[in-house]
């Protein structure tokens, strides 16, 4: 992981209404994004998560979208992208995402009950994005195998954690005094 640290050592801080940002090529796609760095993530995920039984990986729109798609490449297991622009196909199901600095409607399209799947998202900060989406999956009935954010930053509340919910990480950080702080190199289990 030393591409994702380094990358994440040297990340600006920005603040957005209280609330301190780190601006990453994996959760914003400023500064571009290194190969190299994708590549480095996607093998991780891969050797992390449970995938032996997994129908379909699912994962929030944006910053999702680009690791779900290189993990599904390797992977050869389809994606799902949960949109924030309502279709109105027959299968929709509404959810609300709450972060740490936004509130929107979230839509999810072509899962079904019994459908084994990953959750991959790039950033678990107030757990609000990932309980939304889990929580959306229970009430489907689609089996979540294992959920896994790349980055996880630490020392507010969680809530995918709070609602019972186990989200795995690749690394955990900590902003302090307007700089990332590595507090786990090796992420959540």
């Amino acid at each position: 992981m030393d591409q994702l640290k380094r990358s994440l050592l040297e990340a600006p801080i920005i603040e957005k209404n209280g609330y301190h940002y780190f601006v990453h090529p994996i959760s914003d796609g400023v500064p571009k994004l290194d190969p190299g760095l994708l590549r480095e993530i996607v093998i991780r995920i891969i050797r992390k998560a449970e995938l032996e039984d997994v129908d379909r990986i699912v994962t929030p729109a944006a910053m999702g979208i680009h690791i779900s798609t290189a993990v599904s490449l390797m992977t050869d297991i389809p994606l799902t992208v949960i949109r924030k622009r309502q279709y109105g196909l027959d299968d929709e199901v509404a959810i609300s995402q709450q972060t740490g600095y936004s509130e929107n409607e979230m839509y999810i399209n072509d899962v079904r009950e019994g459908e084994k799947v990953l959750v991959l998202d790039d950033v678990l900060s107030t757990g609000g994005t990932l309980a939304a989406v889990l929580d959306a999956l229970d009430e489907i009935g689609a089996e979540v195998i294992d959920t896994v954010a790349v980055i996880k930053k630490v020392g507010g509340e969680n809530k995918a954690a709070d609602a019972g919910h186990d989200v795995k990480t690749l690394i955990n950080v900590d902003v302090v005094d307007g700089e990332v702080v590595i507090v786990d190199e090796g992420g959540d289990s």
